[in-house]
């Protein structure tokens, strides 16, 4: 999961819809046709589960619209990577592999 930028912006429970992640929280920006976000989804349950501490929230990016251009999310799935303090550590966009998702985990608990 490579990091197209990094950021410094900063995500509540009230922005993403849930609350963080005791280490990290994976925030996936989804829609309702984009077969890579089902994919996406998988992954993302499956290392939130394998990591403590680690939750995955989805969002429906056309249902978020405003949060969608305030986090300048171009397409779906887009995936943003918080510490546990909800700052932004890494964003990609596509479908990650499992061991991207993992690397950027340990980069946010780090």
């Amino acid at each position: 999961m490579a990091a197209e930028t990094e950021d410094a912006t900063v995500l509540d429970a009230r922005d993403i819809g849930a609350g963080l992640g005791e280490r990290a929280t994976l925030v996936q920006f989804s829609s309702a046709f984009c077969q890579p976000c089902r994919a996406t989804r998988r992954v993302l349950e499956e290392v939130s589960g394998m990591v403590g501490g680690v939750a995955h929230v989805e969002i429906d990016a056309e249902a978020h619209l405003d949060l969608v251009r305030r986090l300048n999310i171009m397409r779906t799935p887009t995936v943003l990577v918080l510490d546990a303090r909800g700052t932004v550590v890494r964003r990609a966009s596509g479908q990650p592999r499992k061991a991207d998702v993992i690397a950027a985990i340990g980069a946010a608990v780090s």
